[in-house]
């Protein structure tokens, strides 16, 4: 996730911060550890220490210091079955016990084929060729990657760039960030460093359909293909949009023969009420990248799934028409032990009827909101519930104030979200939603 980045640097010197030590009531390891970490979206010079955690359980998040707080955004959208559940622990368990890791490059190993073939199953139309990395950042660059290698094996050596969406988040590596929205606060500084892509308005009223149709018949013969986050664009604002708009995409992609990809790490596998964001709009992306809930919180994993012509455009006898990549950890067996027992719990307890019981619940428990002076908008999808406020004008305050209330909510922007596990009770759940309302109301 991204959009906790701190605005540019300002010029005038601040203090730097004390740093924590043991007679604030921390452990050791936090005292003597702090001053050597550099942590995430972050500037080291004003930082708030963070919350040093101690351990985790179902939705609860329970610091060092003995608070409790209930976690409202399930670890950045991982935790999905809640933390520490007991069925994915005995995977992981099971598995350390035969083989925690075995290079993937001559060798390979059931947990991965397995996950593959659950995958390549659930996964609509023919997506079924499975590649695995460490991370959405990379499954993203992979997708890429294939896109462009799978023109390259044909002889076209001109369809090399990519066209994105205004809003999108696809990651903080060079190449995803320049296809992430140019708003979003990492392109200006590294301008001069990312590839040129096209970024442009998703196409869901008369003028950014027209725009839209206009950039492809200029640029389609240059393209590679299309990314876009299918029904949520999640980092870069919580932006809704509807089915209509990924059939388009669908349609224009196949009439201007470009590449499409969905972006389903944040949608997939169940956040917005549906298996996959993909399913719901009857749409089957030529390449689709999955993570974050793939393990249930536990694990690093990622997946990048291409359709058999994709895949077919790289068999050859010509060793260079191969994919060309291969991280070290890739498809690493506790990680895919972690997601196959993840993938039993979608298949054998009822996910989308709860999500669709804490749709139901944001809606009534966030509805408040919109008599609160300040609030743009209020929307729910799925175990997704947004409220976007005209402006925020102390961050860090507000993120004080919700763990105050014992609740661990991550604003940023001028976005307030919820993004719970799966599995949380009616009771936190409540909490969650009504302390929203309360500590916007004050």
């Amino acid at each position: 996730m991204k959009r906790e980045i701190p605005g540019k640097a300002q010029a005038t010197q601040t203090p730097t911060p004390t740093p924590p030590h043991k007679g604030e009531g921390l452990p050791d390891w936090y005292a003597s550890g702090f001053p050597h970490i550099w942590l995430p979206y972050t500037q080291m010079k004003t930082v708030t220490p963070p919350l040093a955690v101690s351990r985790t359980h179902g939705t609860r998040i329970t610091l060092a210091d003995g608070r409790e707080l209930v976690d409202g955004i399930a670890s950045w959208w991982t935790a999905c079955h809640g933390y520490n559940h007991p069925r994915i622990r005995a995977a992981v368990t099971k598995q350390l016990e035969k083989m925690p890791h075995v290079m993937f490059g001559g060798l390979t190993h059931e947990p991965a084929l397995t996950l593959a073939k659950r995958l390549a199953g659930m996964l609509p139309g023919d997506l079924d060729r499975v590649f695995f990395t460490d991370s959405g950042s990379v499954a993203v660059e992979v997708a890429m990657k294939m896109a462009t290698q799978y023109w390259l094996n044909q002889g076209v050596r001109d369809r090399s760039t990519f066209v994105a969406f205004k809003g999108g988040y696809h990651g903080d590596t060079i190449a995803t960030m320049a296809v992430s929205d140019p708003e979003e606060g990492m392109h200006t500084l590294f301008a001069g460093l990312l590839p040129k892509h096209h970024v442009i308005d998703l196409p869901r009223d008369e003028t950014s359909i027209a725009a839209f149709e206009k950039f492809l018949t200029t640029h389609a013969d240059t393209l590679a293909g299309m990314i876009v986050e299918p029904l949520v664009q999640g980092a870069g604002g919580m932006l809704f949009h509807d089915t209509a708009v990924l059939k388009r995409l669908r349609a224009a992609a196949d009439r201007y023969n470009l590449l499409l990809i969905f972006d389903e790490i944040f949608t997939g596998l169940g956040r917005t009420g549906s298996m996959f964001a993909s399913a719901a709009a009857g749409v089957v992306p030529d390449i689709i990248t999955l993570s974050k809930a793939l393990t249930g919180g536990t694990l690093p994993l990622a997946a990048t799934v291409a359709r058999a012509k994709i895949f077919d455009a790289f068999l050859s006898d010509n060793p260079s028409h191969a994919l060309m990549h291969g991280p070290t950890y890739m498809a690493n067996a506790l990680a895919c032990a972690a997601a196959n027992a993840s993938l039993e719990l979608f298949e054998h307890e009822p996910r989308l009827a709860q999500i669709a019981a804490i749709s139901k619940a944001l809606e009534t428990g966030l509805a408040p909101c919109r008599d609160i002076a300040g609030v743009k908008d209020v929307r729910v999808m799925g175990a997704i519930g947004v409220v976007e406020l005209k402006k925020i004008d102390d961050l860090n305050a507000l993120k004080r104030a919700f763990v105050k209330a014992g609740v661990w909510v991550r604003p940023f922007n001028t976005i307030v979200y919820l993004t719970p596990a799966f599995t949380i009770d009616e009771t936190d759940l409540a909490m969650l939603t009504s302390t929203v309302v309360k500590v916007l109301q004050d």
